[in-house]
């Protein structure tokens, strides 16, 4: 068999990284601190790292970090639309893409875009459409494409908030900004802004009312324009969970809001002299 010569061949007596690779654990505790040392049952968020503006070729983009969940969002558009079948006389079109690059997940995927990324696509889209002021828009299509560089847990969440910052950034108009938090409900005992491993780990399995919650709210609104909900949860845990959602949303909205201005005084020309 010949041998492949444009490939770097390790020593004999090495290892596979995935031999050292720490395995999450198969029932996370309920109780006590968690993790990363933010406490169970309260609004305890990761910090938030926002940027605006940093992909010239885009007409709008935003990049989001918390903890270890990195997006980064680019909208296209308004422009017209490529097929004439789909254009609206009355107001415009949006689009979702939402993908996860083969690095983000500690299992490598691959670009062909999957099952998951086709219901967060559609998610994100239903998230969005509300708040976006698509009658401005006649016979246009408007395109937000989100990328997924990590996946730390909380993805759907941010990234809802991502590309309404991005949306933002590229002048659409909207009635308000999209925030999203999630949590994760196990047995009576809930954590807000939840990782990778608490996402997947698996609970009880004597305990019930074990599931997941995304919301997406407009803030200045006052309403939720999305909402994603799995496992089974009890109706006083997820109205519960609703709210906890609400608060984190409402917590969110400064550091948003501080990134918006930031990227205008930045845009704007410098004041000229008389």
């Amino acid at each position: 068999m010949p041998t492949d010569t444009k490939r770097v061949r390790g020593p004999e007596v090495s290892q596979s990284p995935s031999v050292f690779q720490c395995k999450p654990a198969a029932a996370l505790p309920s109780c006590g601190v968690r993790a990363d040392g933010r406490q169970r049952d309260q609004l305890d968020v990761r910090p938030v790292f926002v940027r605006c503006g940093l992909v010239s070729q885009a007409k709008g983009s935003a990049y989001i970090e918390a903890g270890n969940t990195k997006l980064m969002c680019c909208v296209y558009g308004p422009r017209e639309t490529k097929r004439k079948d789909e254009t609206d006389m009355k107001c415009g079109r949006l689009t979702a893409d939402m993908r996860f690059a083969p690095f983000s997940c500690p299992e490598r995927g691959s670009w062909i875009q999957s099952s998951q990324d086709k219901d967060f696509s559609l998610m994100l889209l239903e998230s969005l459409q509300p708040a976006v002021c698509l009658h401005k828009y006649p016979r246009s299509q408007i395109e937000v494409n989100v990328m997924v560089l990590e996946n730390s847990g909380s993805v759907l969440a941010h990234a809802i908030t991502c590309a309404s910052l991005a949306l933002a950034d590229a002048g659409i108009e909207m009635y308000d900004l999209v925030l999203g938090c999630s949590i994760r409900q196990d047995g009576a005992s809930y954590v807000v802004d939840p990782t990778y491993v608490e996402e997947n780990s698996c609970g009880s399995a004597s305990e019930e009312n074990q599931g997941g919650l995304t919301v997406a709210f407009l803030p200045s609104l006052n309403q939720i324009s999305g909402l994603q909900s799995d496992g089974e949860m009890t109706k006083e845990s997820l109205t519960d969970g609703i709210r906890t959602c609400i608060e984190g949303c409402y917590k969110l909205y400064p550091v948003v809001q501080q990134a918006l201005a930031k990227a205008v005084r930045k845009a704007a020309p410098p004041p000229s002299e008389s």
